[in-house]
């Protein structure tokens, strides 16, 4: 079984959950006893384990979305041979989609995030996100399979594409690398990032952008005890104006209270890892989330979260147990804001049962949500689909 894997993101270019994914996932499935020949493609420069496509030249002033799409059009030429290819992402499911028509292969799709679910790209994007939507609603109809990655995204994509046959839409949950993410206890590196580490902090960590909800969690920091630090390790705006949203909201917190620390980067595994662990609780407020494996990470390195109840993190976050789950209502933002400060202020004050949510977290990440169950899983979903089932 050969088969082509195409994502926009590969190491070292990883700057999302769906690149994490991918990067784990081809991981696995290489491992994996007598596993599937897997050959990988990917937006950028050559890389010495994938084949990397550049913007083709004529593009290199256009939109984003018609730079995606050449990109697939090459693509798609250099998947000949596969038995199988599978995209992740709208970036790169056209390439899938292209490559199965002139190939005559079949195309999976992995369900990481859709389009109609952030309307907000329509302001920052423009045409671009018309186009965005139209590749990945093609490809999602025409597609062998789809696998979400939760039972929440698996309910999601039936409602956003109704067409798409139910029979086709199978569940392979998100995973973790529970040896890369484990408690790791430095608080000199934790100390060198700007953060006391013996002060109790929440932390987030994850993109600027409006899906993460960085601004809800800022309106929430109004709310928090004086002696609570909150770290932002948040970086890659979609847009300059989404990161003078933060920019500026981070200024008028820092200058009413102190230890409030924001680390503008993707910090490296060896930075994050001990910083997560020494958090006392981990927050990730998203407006919209079909997994997150941020709460993944953050539950193997023992920590407590703190989550929006949205998409497919209740399936991640078992309230009560491993963290704390916060209802979102898009119409009624104060709330939301109140309520995360409300749970996040609940496990500041007790760290005990934090750090016990934390060790429960990391049971249920070795227990259920180990790369090499997924990797089989995914073969499964592709021998099914060659076989016409």
């Amino acid at each position: 079984m050969h088969i082509g894997i195409v994502t926009r993101e590969w190491p070292p270019d990883v700057y999302g959950g769906a690149g994490v994914h991918v990067e784990h996932l081809v991981a696995a499935l290489r491992a994996l006893p007598d596993g599937p020949d897997i050959d990988v493609h990917c937006f950028g420069g050559p890389r010495s384990d994938a084949t990397g496509y550049a913007v083709p030249d004529r593009l290199k002033d256009a939109n984003g979305a018609l730079q995606a799409v050449g990109i697939d059009v090459e693509m798609a030429a250099g998947l000949a041979g596969a038995d199988l290819v599978h995209s992740h992402t709208w970036y790169a499911n056209t390439a899938g989609l292209l490559a199965g028509l002139v190939h005559g292969i079949p195309h999976v799709i992995t369900a990481h995030s859709l389009e109609p679910r952030r309307p907000w790209k329509a302001d920052q994007l423009g045409g671009g996100y018309r186009l965005s939507s139209w590749a990945e609603r093609t490809a999602y109809l025409a597609a062998d399979a789809v696998i979400a990655v939760s039972h929440g995204m698996r309910t999601d994509v039936l409602d956003a594409y109704p067409d798409l046959d139910p029979a086709r839409v199978h569940v392979v949950g998100n995973g973790v690398d529970a040896e890369a993410y484990r408690p790791v206890d430095d608080p000199d590196t934790v100390r060198a990032l700007g953060v006391d580490p013996d002060r109790p902090y929440a932390l987030f960590v994850g993109r600027i952008t409006r899906q993460k909800g960085v601004v809800h969690l800022l309106a929430a920091a109004e709310q928090l005890p004086a002696d609570a630090g909150l770290v932002l390790c948040a970086g890659a705006a979609d847009t300059p104006a989404e990161r003078q949203q933060v920019a500026d909201a981070v200024a008028e917190l820092q200058a009413r209270r102190d230890g409030v620390v924001w680390i503008e980067a993707m910090l490296p595994r060896q930075q994050l890892v001990p910083l997560i662990t020494g958090a006392t609780v981990f927050v990730v407020p998203s407006v919209y989330e079909p997994l997150g494996i941020v709460n993944l990470e953050a539950a193997a390195c023992g920590t407590a979260v703190v989550a929006s109840a949205v998409g497919g993190i209740p399936e991640v976050v078992d309230d009560g147990r491993t963290g704390l789950l916060v209802p979102y209502d898009p119409d009624d933002p104060a709330a939301f804001a109140s309520g995360l400060a409300a749970r996040i202020s609940e496990l500041l004050a007790d760290p005990a049962r934090a750090a016990a949510m934390g060790a429960a977290g990391r049971e249920r990440v070795l227990a259920e949500f180990g790369w090499p169950a997924i990797a089989a899983q995914t073969v499964e979903v592709y021998s099914r689909v060659l076989a016409g089932g």
